[in-house]
């Protein structure tokens, strides 16, 4: 009996994306070389002329959404009781991303591979937090297939996500959160860190 659809499809994006990691390994390999663990550079594409911040603030009853210049801004909302979503474009401002990675606890080594693009897919349990890494696919103007790696870090009240650059399938659940529409308002940053993440690997079967 032969492969599903469905099945078919999961194993030609399984080899897509083990033929990108190989690809970038030879790279990563020779710009590293020499350096010491949790050693922060960007290895990757740059994307983006600079680094892009976003923050989306909400609960069931309040919401608010900004673009902030300076990634000390973004320290107020680690603590708060609201669903905090700060999301990161462009990944080669690499002393603005260990900032973040100070404040809000995230290890080097974790920041290293935020910064070191080609990662294989995986997740952390981290004991506070949850640290996961994938690759969102897309299609071009043009219809070819573009994709970028994308790192979450999902916290007790906040999501923060890294994003290569602004090839961005997240706009629907912007959307959501911005009218109240469905239970992303009144869930938590769980159920923020679902969405994104069904909308990463939904887009997968689409391209």
């Amino acid at each position: 009996m032969g492969a599903s659809p469905g099945g078919r499809s999961r194993h030609a994006a399984d080899n897509m994306l083990c033929c990108l990691s190989m690809k970038r390994y030879g790279k990563r390999v020779a710009q590293k070389a020499g350096l010491e663990p949790g050693a922060l550079i960007h290895i990757g594409e740059k994307r983006l002329a600079q680094t892009r911040f976003t923050i989306i603030d909400y609960d069931a009853q309040s919401f608010d959404e900004k673009t902030i210049d300076e990634v000390e801004a973004s320290y107020a909302f680690k603590d708060t009781p609201t669903v905090t979503w700060i999301d990161i474009q462009g990944l080669q401002d690499t002393i603005t991303i260990e900032k973040i990675g100070k404040y809000f606890h995230i290890h080097p080594l974790l920041l290293e591979d935020i910064l070191t693009t080609g990662q294989r897919p995986k997740m952390e349990d981290l004991g506070e937090s949850i640290f996961i890494v994938l690759t969102m696919f897309s299609l071009g103007d043009e219809d070819e297939i573009l994709y970028e790696q994308v790192s979450i870090i999902i916290g007790p009240h906040y999501v923060i996500s890294f994003q290569e650059g602004e090839q961005d399938i997240f706009g629907p659940i912007r959307e959501r959160i911005r009218g109240g529409h469905g239970l992303i308002r009144r869930l938590g940053s769980d159920y923020l860190a679902y969405a994104l993440l069904d909308a990463i690997v939904d887009n997968i079967f689409v391209v």
